[in-house]
């Protein structure tokens, strides 16, 4: 007896700090950092802070190559699988403290249905024991049962199953238990649940999200595009989530799957098109042409779209529509709409611009103002590109912010290490 090694009992702060270990496999607010900072020249509206994540469980029947909650890995696993009343007052607490709300997610304990059952009746004792009122985000697993959604869903705001691969066969590759079925399937069922409770004016949540992972099967940008597009069309999507795939080390059951490390930048351009997809009237062959299917390191997707389309340019601003305007690179959204207020009343000068705090130093090259052109007619000189190139100090930054904050798995002897620093 004396060789036995009990496992000792874990606190909740140690429940906690687990919690925040595997969250970060996860995106599950409007906010992801590294992305959509490095998409800062897209401008939208400003985006709510990252939610605190409350597992259920964290140690998962499935065996995904990338996932630090694999069956395949050994260490310390937290979740309330016996009690989801104290994970909801857990929860409730987080989302109270936080101010923004809580992600209830969990791997797949047992198996789909058991696990969104204790999802379910968390979201439940939150709402009706807890008395918390604010923002739920609630996780679904491959393959949940449609009434399990419709109990999970009539608590929270937000729904979410992650798609994770952007060609099928990657199910295959490196999340052997999942397909596409049990992906699209409960997707479809949160779409068509959305939409009656609308109808019908019953409490449903209100949206759903997804995450996709760029460069698990050596896919092009184009392909992404075109994927990310039919979902927001299809499912009605709020949001997908861009995360860069990072199989760096060998796990169980993947033997001699070569390692692959998607650099972070990939991830500010898939946001940059993503935004100018949904805010600006991009389309994938926009932004990923055939001829050009993946996106570039040093220079934005709006700039690489002009640069395409010279026959275009210049635009007289004094003249142009709305989505001329907003095909201009240095202009978005907010100030396109300023710009058609403003030349109600006035001959927009380049001064104005100024004075409007349009990025000038973008847009010169690609406007006239009451028929003035001021970039020394370098829309026709090769030197063009090199003047819309992406300060590399912009990239590296975005890039390091990112690195710096990911989670990096070494399981080589079959255990889990995670670090996640924050700055």
């Amino acid at each position: 007896m004396a060789n036995i090694i009990l496992p000792r009992a874990l606190t909740t702060d140690d429940k906690v700090r687990l919690m925040e270990e595997d969250a970060c496999f996860e995106i599950a607010s409007d906010y992801d950092a590294e992305g959509i900072n490095a998409a800062g020249r897209i401008r939208s509206r400003g985006a709510p802070p990252k939610i605190p994540k409350a597992f259920v469980a964290s140690n998962c029947v499935f065996n995904c190559a990338y996932c630090g909650c694999r069956s395949s890995l050994t260490g310390e696993r937290c979740g309330y699988v016996n009690d989801p009343r104290a994970l909801a007052r857990l929860a409730a607490g987080m989302a109270k403290e936080n101010g923004h709300g809580v992600f209830v997610t969990s791997a797949i304990y047992k198996n789909a249905d058991y696990t969104q059952e204790l999802i379910a009746q968390t979201v439940r004792y939150m709402r009706e024991e807890e008395h918390y009122h604010g923002f739920i985000h609630a996780k679904v697993m491959p393959g949940a049962d449609p009434q399990l959604i419709a109990k999970t869903g009539s608590g929270a705001d937000r729904l979410s199953v992650n798609i994770e691969v952007a060609n099928s066969e990657g199910y295959a590759r490196i999340a052997k238990q999942k397909n596409k079925n049990n992906i699209l399937t409960p997707m479809a069922d949160i779409a068509g649940q959305i939409a009656s409770a609308k109808q019908s004016k019953e409490r449903f949540a209100y949206s759903q999200t997804t995450q996709l992972m760029a460069g698990s099967t050596g896919e092009d940008d184009r392909t992404i595009m075109t994927l990310s597009r039919a979902l927001y069309d299809k499912y009605r999507l709020k949001r997908v989530y861009y995360t860069a795939y990072r199989y760096n080390h060998d796990a169980q059951g993947y033997d001699k799957m070569p390692f692959v490390v998607t650099p972070y930048w990939r991830m500010a351009r898939l946001y940059q098109a993503d935004r100018l997809m949904q805010l600006y009237g991009f389309t994938p062959d926009d932004v990923t042409p055939q001829s050009d299917p993946f996106l570039q390191q040093d220079i934005d997707p709006k700039a690489a779209w002009a640069l395409r389309h010279l026959d275009l340019y210049p635009v007289e601003i004094n003249t142009a529509d709305y989505e001329t305007l907003l095909r201009v690179p240095g202009i978005g959204v907010t100030y396109a709409k300023k710009i058609i207020a403003a030349r109600r009343y006035t001959v927009i000068t380049h001064d104005i611009l100024k004075q409007m705090r349009v990025a000038l130093k973008r847009c010169r090259y690609f406007i006239t103002c009451d028929g003035k052109y001021i970039a020394d007619n370098l829309l026709d000189s090769p030197a063009l590109r090199g003047c819309l190139v992406s300060g590399g100090e912009d990239m590296s930054i975005s890039a390091s912010l990112a690195e710096s904050r990911a989670c990096e798995i070494s399981d080589k002897s079959d255990k889990v290490k995670i670090t996640d620093i924050d700055i």
